[in-house]
């Protein structure tokens, strides 16, 4: 069985036991979460939520934080003598998938 999810505004899909880096969420380093937001479950039926599966949610376990690579964002206006360099590390959230639960 397998499930679309919804966090922080992108789409996952996901399996039991599959690691995933999501948004940084802020809850604490070994506790469990409870993903509600189901898209869609998948496997030897399908179901689609419109725009969410009702009764459906995907349990997982959180990892780490962290902050993903840096990127540079490099700004020039032509022209002028002007331009800037700006840096960017993402906050992240590492999970485990324990289970996705459909209480149909």
């Amino acid at each position: 069985m397998y499930a679309i999810i919804e966090s922080g505004g992108k789409q996952y899909r996901v399996e039991e036991g599959s690691r995933l880096r999501v948004e940084g969420l802020a809850v604490e380093e070994g506790s469990q979460i409870t993903l509600d937001r189901v898209l869609l479950l998948g496997g030897e039926s399908l179901r689609i939520g419109a725009p969410y599966v009702d009764g459906a949610r995907v349990t997982a376990e959180v990892l780490e934080h962290g902050r993903g690579e840096k990127i540079r964002v490099f700004k020039k206006w032509r022209r002028n003598d002007a331009r800037k360099l700006q840096g960017h590390r993402q906050p992240y959230t590492a999970l485990r998938v324990t289970s996705i639960l459909d209480s149909r």
